[in-house]
This record gives structure tokens, C-alpha cells and sequence, in this order.
């Protein structure tokens, strides 16, 4: 919102002196030209007075936690140093992205300056510049400044408590059968190595090329194929064109697609999470990097490109669970859903026919209808679970 550099009160001022030195002119009332020039000239003196200081200030923003879930409250603590002559009074306001509200504003000076924040929006973008808006004694007139830099903040998916699946389905991996060597987190092996011609994309240390700026692979993984497999289907024929405001049902998707990637981490499994074309968005192995990995890269996801072919995506090793979460599916486009092999292949899916579902059912899959709202998806997940689906016959 634009400020005037005037306030009501301090427009109320001038006009008043405005039409007082008319009137005097108009009556000959040297008193009322007195009073008029004052009521006049006082604002414009005020301003001078908030305007003319130089201000120069620094500000810095500490967040209780790295990560913001959405539906999640954290607190902000912002520490802001002003150097100008004399303390202006007046009120501070942090300015917050969509993707997050809160109470960001106060009164100017006090000791601490904190609001919390809630997640609204998974994204990633900014907290700030402050702004501190201040006025004369007389409150005439006033002066908002923006001052400091601003503060990346990641809003990551909510998650939702899943079922586990049943012990006899995951014959390819779980908690006895994981695949993946995993050595101690104080074994030297454990630092990233710079990628080599032949390793595998599945390797790759996010957080590390991140910091780095080169392709980083994890040195205690086997070249082996994962125990589980979550394919986010993101081709953008299968879901509404974007908009302004989100899709709810590729939130829903997302919002799976991380408790679901979780549910079978917590299970024992090494998971491998996947987007229909086959990239990597990340990979959880037991260690306390990997959700975070996994967390901020479903943080900027959104529909986009096509799909490949199943079987090409998850590998010539079937795994164990394999989740698909996909949009809309079409007969034809189930009629040649794979099932790659896996043990336990569950199929989530916005809009199909019952003959859609019918042939996936008949490939092997277990599927079952994505909701939109976050709340249904665990009464979604247990309905698709093959032991549910025994108890139902």
C-alpha cells in the first residue's frame, strides 16, 4: 500500500490554511491570514521534519526452523539497527510473500521486533524488505523507507500420517532385505564425492551440488536398484493449466507423494522418488539430509513436460512398492500402465472411468481415487493397501 507523504490530519491542515488565506483576502481579516498561513506552512514544516534526515539501516531475520510446512507456525525474530539523528517514532512492517501470513508489523522503537509465520503456499521465495513507517510529533506528516535485504524461505508440503503396508507385499525390500549399504554416520565414506562418468543419477547429493556448484554422489551407496519407487506423475496434459492459484489436486498429489515417500522410509525401505520423465527429485536412504532434500525439491514442483514409458523410468530391477500418483487417466493410457515388475504396485489417480480402473486392476495394480482435500489421503492410502483390498473380497 503507497503512503502519502501527508497524513488525513495533515491534508485537513493545509486545506484549512488554504481556504482561511482566501478568506482573508476576500474579507480583508488580517487575522484570519495569520492563522492561515500557519495552518499551512505547519505541515509543510513537519515534512521537512521526517524527510530531511538520512537513515541508513541494517536488518537481520532469524527463523525457528530452516524448513516451513505448510499449516506449520514458526517464529521470526528480526533484529533491526537504525542509524539517523534523534529515535523517529512510528510503526515497522515485514513485507510477507503469499506463500506465508502472519502479524508482521509493530510499534517503532522497542526492544525486540518478532511475528510468528504460518505456511500457506509450498515455494520458495522471500521475507522482506522492512519497511518502517514514522511521523512527526504532530502527526501531519509521515515517511516510509524500506530498509534492509530480504530472507529466502522455503515452504515445503505438509504431511499426512500413512498406513504401513502389509510385511508380506514388500518382498523386494523392507527393514530384514534393504539393498542399500548403509555405514555409520561417522564413517569417512560418508562426505560426497564429485560425480564420475558412470554413476548413477539415483546418487547424486542434492544438497551438496547445491552448495558446491558440481554434480556431488553419495560415496557409501551400492549400485543397486531401490526397494521402493514413488513416481510423481507431472506431465501437464494430466492436470489443470496453471493459474493464478494452485491446482488442489496436484497439491494433493505432492502432499502424497512426500508421506508416502516417508511412510516407506519409516518402513525400512530406500526410496527413490521419481517424476514420470524419469528425473530424480530425490532419494531417502536413513539419513537426516535426505527428507530435507526430498522436502525442498516437492517445494518447487509443478506440472510440466511428459511422461515415459513406466518400466523405463523405475529401471530394469523391479522393486519393491512402487507408488504412482498421476492426474487424469484415460483408457488407453491405462490399457499400457506397466507395472514394472514391482511387488506392490499402488496407482493414485485424480479422474479415470471404471473401465480405466478396471484395466489397471487387471495389470496388477492396486489403485484408488486422489482427493483433493489433504485430509482424505490417509482413508485414500489405506483403501489402495493390497491387504485392504484381501479384507474387502
Amino acid at each position: 500500500m503507497k503512503h502519502h507523504p501527508l497524513t488525513a490530519t495533515g491534508w485537513g491542515c493545509l486545506l484549512a490554511g488554504t481556504l482561511l488565506i482566501v478568506a482573508a483576502n476576500v474579507t480583508a481579516a488580517r487575522p484570519l491570514l495569520y492563522l492561515g498561513v500557519l495552518l499551512a506552512a505547519l505541515p509543510v514544516v513537519c515534512l521537512l521534519f521526517v524527510r530531511l534526515p538520512r537513515r541508513r539501516g541494517e536488518v537481520s531475520r532469524q527463523i525457528a526452523t530452516d524448513l516451513l510446512a505448510v499449516g506449520e507456525t514458526s517464529r521470526v525474530q528480526v533484529r533491526f539497527d537504525l542509524w539517523t539523528f534523534g529515535i523517529p517514532n512510528g510503526t515497522w512492517r515485514d513485507t510477507l510473500p503469499d506463500a506465508v501470513r502472519g502479524d508482521a508489523t509493530g510499534a517503532y522503537p522497542q526492544d525486540a521486533l518478532r511475528y510468528d509465520l504460518e505456511g500457506v503456499r509450498r515455494g520458495i521465495s522471500t521475507l522482506g524488505p522492512l519497511l518502517l513507517r514514522t511521523t512527526d510529533p504532530f502527526g501531519l506528516a509521515q515517511r516510509e523507507q524500506a530498509f534492509g535485504d530480504t530472507r529466502t524461505i522455503t515452504v515445503i508440503p505438509q504431511t499426512v500420517a500413512l498406513a504401513s503396508l502389509p510385511a508380506k507385499v514388500g518382498a523386494a525390500g523392507g527393514s530384514a532385505q534393504t539393498r542399500s549399504t548403509r555405514l555409520g554416520q561417522g564413517a569417512d565414506n560418508l562426505i560426497p564425492r564429485p560425480y564420475s562418468s558412470g554413476d548413477s543419477r539415483r546418487r547424486i547429493h542434492w544438497r551438496a551440488t547445491a552448495h558446491r556448484g558440481d554434480l556431488m554422489v553419495r560415496q557409501e551407496e551400492e549400485e543397486a536398484s531401490p526397494d521402493a519407487v514413488v513416481v510423481l506423475d507431472r506431465a501437464a496434459d494430466g492436470w489443470a493449466r496453471p493459474g493464478d492459484d494452485p491446482d488442489p489436486l496436484f497439491e494433493s498429489a505432492v502432499v502424497l507423494c512426500a508421506s508416502a515417500a516417508l511412510r516407506l522410509a519409516q518402513d525400512g525401505y530406500s526410496v527413490d522418488v521419481l517424476d514420470s520423465a524419469g528425473e530424480v527429485l530425490g532419494s531417502l536412504r536413513g539419513h537426516e539430509e535426505d527428507r530435507e532434500d526430498v522436502m525442498v525439491a516437492l517445494a518447487v514442483v509443478a506440472p510440466r513436460g511428459g511422461r515415459r514409458d513406466l518400466r523405463t523410468v523405475v529401471g530394469s530391477t523391479p522393486p519393491g512398492p512402487l507408488v504412482v500418483i498421476t492426474g487424469r487417466l484415460d483408457d488407453e493410457a491405462a490399457e499400457k500402465l506397466s507395472t514394472a515388475g514391482a511387488a506392490a504396485p499402488l496407482l493414485f489417480t485424480t479422474d479415470a472411468s471404471e473401465a480405466a480402473l478396471a484395466s489397471v486392476r487387471a495389470h496388477g495394480w492396486f489403485p484408488a481415487v486422489l482427493p483433493a482435500d489433504a485430509d482424505e489421503l490417509a482413508g485414500a492410502w489405506a483403501s489402495a493397501l493390497p491387504l485392504s483390498r484381501v479384507q474387502h473380497a
